[in-house]
């Protein structure tokens, strides 16, 4: 049962996948400081056009865009960001 009421509670969240480009050099330190932030569920460095992807949870909406302004945004050696938004089908 209680496995049950985890994955109802989950799935109320609202998830991000965030993709990051991070300047020569910075892709660790972009990594490492994502990871501590409390909204991370997961966090990796990546090959490709992208250097670090993370995923993100939050109560809504309102809480995601304020991670991603307030704390993502003013992590050092981060140049571009791209969000993707999961969505319930």
């Amino acid at each position: 049962m209680r496995s049950s009421h985890w994955l109802a509670a989950m799935a109320s969240k609202v998830r991000a996948y965030l993709l990051i480009e991070a300047s020569p050099g910075a892709g660790n330190d972009v990594l490492e400081a994502a990871r501590a932030m409390p909204s991370t569920v997961q966090a990796d460095r990546v090959t490709g056009p992208y250097d670090v992807i993370v995923v993100l949870e939050a109560d809504d909406l309102n809480e995601l865009g304020a991670v991603l302004h307030d704390d993502i945004q003013a992590i050092p050696g981060i140049t571009r960001t791209m969000s993707c938004l999961r969505f319930e089908a």
